[in-house]
């Protein structure tokens, strides 16, 4: 009975000892960035509701409620309803580390499988970037519902915002994910800032080997600071050059606005790319597609920077605990083995 039971253990142990051996880097890579996302989302969350709230709003010139951000932020104040700057938290930060976690894990193994089968030491741009979608698009088609109630519980009114469940349920299970294709398309943005925050974080850490060549290493980490210059950069740029979706989407997500005098018709159209490009050249515009462009550059970068910045730090860490568990599995099936 104990030759059985040793026999099991030792089975479990070897398995479990295998399978991290095998995916331990990807696994480490998809918690750091996992637990970086939450962090940052968490941090700059009332930002992020002004500015979604700035982004949605789409009225002729003069007929505006918001001038700008800051008019979000004071409407909360003097309404009382600060606390309505974190509604839908729970939810976001459910849809940031999920989709963060699924994002990281993919493209990490991805990358280690394409290195594997083609022979290369190191990936290129073209092919980096073509991971990085990949595994973009495969994220937002799990967390798209996650991501569409989480924007409509921001971009309620201020007190009236609806539970996670509620919200869900209001509309049709194909209306949990509108703007599904243009985050698809969306998936371009953050494919272009880890793509060149990947090649120049693989440029200065060149060169560098751990001095211990005997002893199992631990992958290279960049500086706080230099994760937190390179993330910034990268996501600037990106910005930039997709912003006029980005904002598409938010008015497709977007929750109805009980003072939006517009008919049922012009509103549902607004549910679909064209439409709201349309609606936004008719009501605001050339300009209208860059309105709340400064506060989504100034969210996005401090948010993907402190992302990259906590990630890189929190990898180095989890890397060495998973060793360490990894380690102790072998012992201990080195340890049954020779009882």
């Amino acid at each position: 009975m104990r030759y059985y039971l040793n026999s099991n253990l030792d089975f479990v142990k070897f398995t479990c000892s295998s399978i991290m051996a095998l995916n331990m880097e990807s696994l480490a890579e998809a918690t750091s960035g996992a637990i970086g996302s939450l962090l940052s989302t968490t941090i700059l969350y009332p930002l992020d509701t002004c500015k979604t709230k700035y982004q949605a709003e789409l009225r002729a010139h003069g007929l505006a409620k918001y001038r700008n951000t800051l008019d979000v932020l004071l409407e909360a104040i003097s309404s009382r309803q600060v606390p309505s700057l974190y509604q839908g938290l729970g939810t976001k930060n459910v849809q940031s580390f999920v989709s963060s976690f699924i994002y990281f894990y993919g493209y990490d193994f991805f990358k280690k499988l394409y290195l594997k089968k083609s022979g290369f030491k190191s990936i290129g741009t073209r092919a980096n970037l073509i991971i990085a979608v990949v595994a973009g698009a495969f994220t937002v088609i799990i967390t798209q519902p996650l991501d569409t109630t989480a924007s409509r519980m921001q971009t309620s009114e201020f007190g009236k915002s609806k539970g996670f469940w509620k919200t869900l349920s209001e509309g049709t299970w194909s209306e949990a994910f509108d703007g599904l294709g243009i985050s698809i398309i969306l998936t371009s943005n953050p494919a272009i800032q880890y793509t060149a925050f990947d090649q120049f974080k693989q440029r200065m850490l060149k060169g560098k080997m751990k001095s211990n060549r005997g002893v199992e290493s631990r992958p290279e980490s960049l500086s706080a600071f230099s994760a937190f210059v390179l993330g910034a950069v990268s996501k600037c740029f990106a910005t930039c050059i997709t912003y006029p979706l980005i904002r598409c989407k938010v008015m497709i997500q977007a929750a109805e606005s009980e003072g939006d005098a517009d008919d049922e018709a012009e509103l549902k159209s607004r549910k679909t790319i064209s439409g709201s490009l349309h609606a936004i050249w008719k009501k605001e515009g050339l300009m209208g597609f860059f309105k709340g462009l400064q506060p989504q550059i100034l969210k996005t970068v401090l948010s993907s920077a402190l992302l990259l910045m906590i990630k890189e730090k929190i990898s180095k860490t989890t890397w060495v605990l998973l060793l360490a568990v990894r380690r102790y599995l072998f012992l201990t099936k080195t340890r049954l083995k020779s009882s």
